[in-house]
Parts: C-alpha cells; sequence; structure tokens
C-alpha cells in the first residue's frame, strides 16, 4: 500500500514536471494535478496493456517508438477524463509523454522500482 502511495506521488511529480516543462499542458490546482496522476496511472494499467497489444506490429515496425504515440494517448485520454486538466493538443502530448518517460525514468532508478530477478 505504501509502495502504490509512493509511486503515485512520484508520478504526480513527474507529471508536475511535464506541465512545468511543456507549454501546451494546463491545470488548474494541485489537486487536479494529483487526480491526473491517479487516472494517468490506472490507464496505463488497465487500457496501455489492451493498446500495446493490438498496436504490436506497428511498434515492431517503428522499432518501438510508436510506444511515445501511446503514452501521447493516454495523457489526451487523462485530459478527457480530468476537468482542469488540458492539454493544447496533440503534439503537446507527444511532447509531454516524452518529457514524462524521461522524468519516469529518473525517478524509478531514484526510487529503486527497477525490477531484478
Amino acid at each position: 500500500m505504501v509502495t502504490l502511495l509512493i509511486r503515485w506521488l512520484a508520478n504526480t511529480v513527474a507529471l508536475f514536471v511535464v506541465v512545468t516543462i511543456v507549454p501546451g499542458f494546463h491545470y488548474t490546482s494541485l489537486v487536479t494535478l494529483f487526480a491526473a496522476a491517479l487516472v494517468l496511472g490506472l490507464l496505463n494499467a488497465i487500457v496501455k496493456p489492451i493498446l500495446f497489444w493490438l498496436t504490436l506490429p506497428l511498434t515492431i515496425i517503428t522499432l518501438g517508438l510508436f510506444l511515445i504515440v501511446l503514452n501521447a494517448l493516454m495523457l489526451e485520454l487523462t485530459a478527457s477524463v480530468v476537468s482542469g486538466f488540458d492539454i493544447a493538443g496533440f503534439e503537446w502530448a507527444l511532447a509531454g509523454a516524452i518529457v514524462l518517460g524521461l522524468v519516469s525514468l529518473v525517478t524509478n532508478r531514484i526510487g529503486g522500482s527497477t525490477k531484478r530477478g
């Protein structure tokens, strides 16, 4: 349970970095950002694996670069579900997906959430 809360907080911080760096992202309050991080986490856990398998051939052809598009789609879905969290367009969602991926890579390394074994 504590691990989930820490991951949620790390995802919120990563999302905060994205909305700070990428100009196309807007949020109304910190509560909205926490809600967006929660929804994004749920979408990544439930919807993204389904979309991954459906688009696997395209992901293989693009050598994995299509995963950035999937991450951008997850951000767009999050923005459509959470009121007060907006993205100006899909190109900003792509930029946000790249920044979010890099920030998550760093937070996962710091948090020690690499899988071993």
